[in-house]
């Protein structure tokens, strides 16, 4: 596939998580092939992922603006791509490479199969791999080095400095109701692990500054480390962490990509959509209980059952127990 190509274009503009699960693709073929150009478009708001990205040769953004973005289309016409990768597979996506004479392949979204599980708990997605290999299954017989996710920051320095400290990383948000667990489920698994002599990082983006002040202003021995959305010195900051709590989120992938063991407590979501921690230490905490088990493959703003057990069955208690057992594993 990539023998006769001197310069191709690979598409995913949105969002973190799914950004981040592009690098194992974008490492590989660059290890594979070396001379080859590697270019990315990716929305600006994501652009911190990629920014210092060794592996690719020009680094663009996708914008809100028309008139920006024709621009841009005319600047890709004239990079004479070989090959256009498009692993978002959208109208918006589509319409960026309208024009460009390359070949194009296209990241099967399995979506037939996600509304097949959501309304009639019929699972043929269990098989299928994480969403990296799904990614680079978008190539013929291209096959994933064993390498985990990549994400370059520079020398941010951390608040979280004194290697004698224990910080566990607390990430609550989420970008939907559904797959946050709950902020006084967070406070209280902070004061049993200040207890046992923990201290606890919140991160967040923009969204998540209220939630992360909330378990902030209530867990005794915390830090609120939420920047906005400064993703590099969030990740210098997990980096001085031995495990995050986190939900089903772009942060989980982030704790995955700077190598820090993660709990990860998914909710309304489920593993066979393939969105798990990538090559990286690990538990994953769901309740398989439930029937309505997906309610939606991306998440919902509120509980269609209207109790929630999906979160709030997953207790302090046990979080606290498997957490140790990931710390000490």
């Amino acid at each position: 596939m990539f023998e006769s190509c001197k310069k191709i274009l690979i598409i995913r503009l949105s969002s973190l998580g799914d950004v981040l699960l592009t690098t194992p693709l974008i490492r590989s073929i660059k290890k594979n092939y070396p001379s080859l150009e590697i270019d990315f478009i990716v929305r600006r708001d994501f652009k911190d992922v990629l920014i210092n990205n060794p592996y690719l040769t020009k680094l663009f953004y996708f914008e809100r603006n028309d008139n920006q973005n024709k621009r841009l289309s005319e600047e890709l016409k004239s990079r004479s791509y070989d090959l256009v990768i498009d692993l978002q597979n959208n109208f918006r996506s589509r319409k960026i490479y309208l024009g460009i004479r390359a070949k194009k392949l296209r990241f099967k979204k399995q979506t037939i199969k996600k509304l097949f599980l959501v309304y009639l708990k019929i699972n043929r997605l269990k098989h299928l791999p994480p969403i990296p290999h799904r990614y680079a299954e978008t190539i013929p017989d291209f096959v994933l080095d064993d390498e985990g996710l990549d994400l370059i920051s520079t020398n941010q320095s951390s608040p979280l400095f004194s290697s004698s400290d224990k910080w566990i990383g607390f990430c609550p948000g989420s970008k939907h109701f559904t797959k946050k667990w709950l902020a006084d489920y967070f406070i209280q698994l902070g004061y049993k692990l200040n207890e046992e002599g923990y201290k606890i990082a919140v991160f967040g983006g923009a969204e998540d500054e209220g939630i992360c002040k909330l378990i902030f202003e209530n867990t005794p021995i915390s830090i609120n480390l939420c920047y906005g959305n400064n993703l590099l010195q969030t990740a210098a900051d997990m980096k001085k962490c031995i495990a995050v709590v986190c939900n089903d989120s772009g942060l989980m992938h982030t704790a995955c990509a700077v190598k820090v063991p993660v709990a990860a407590i998914f909710g309304s979501t489920v593993k066979e959509f393939g969105f798990i921690p990538y090559k990286n230490k690990n538990l994953i905490l769901e309740n398989n209980s439930l029937t309505c088990r997906p309610c939606s493959h991306i998440g919902k703003d509120k509980c269609p059952k209207k109790h929630f057990k999906c979160m709030m069955e997953i207790t302090p208690e046990l979080v606290f127990e498997k957490l140790k057992q990931l710390i000490n594993s």
